[in-house]
């Protein structure tokens, strides 16, 4: 799986992006046909404490998905997008299953 991950904004240090790309490597256990994902990690404008900002696309041959998640931190914030991912992930299983 190719992985893309772009913060925006600021510079991203190694032990966020490895965190990042071994949260994105486990949709792979949801998914074997995942081509690649885009990750953009960013600060938003805000001014409260919840500004940093997840989104992660994933490619997929049926659809691609989407998830954008904000909260306290960058690593909260992907683990947010994750589980958000994961639900999309098992619903399109389920509708493909159902056709």
């Amino acid at each position: 799986m190719n992985i893309k991950i772009h913060s925006v904004r600021f510079d991203a240090d190694k032990k966020l992006l490895d965190f990042v790309d071994q949260k994105v490597k486990k949709l792979g256990q949801f998914n074997d046909q995942i081509l690649g994902a885009e990750v953009f990690l960013r600060l938003s404008r805000s001014e409260s404490a919840e500004n940093k900002v997840a989104e992660i696309k994933i490619e997929i041959p049926v659809n691609p998905l989407f998830a954008k998640k904000q909260s306290r931190s960058f690593e909260e914030a992907v683990d947010l997008t994750i589980d958000a991912l994961k639900k999309q992930i098992t619903k399109q299983k389920d509708k493909l299953r159902g056709q």
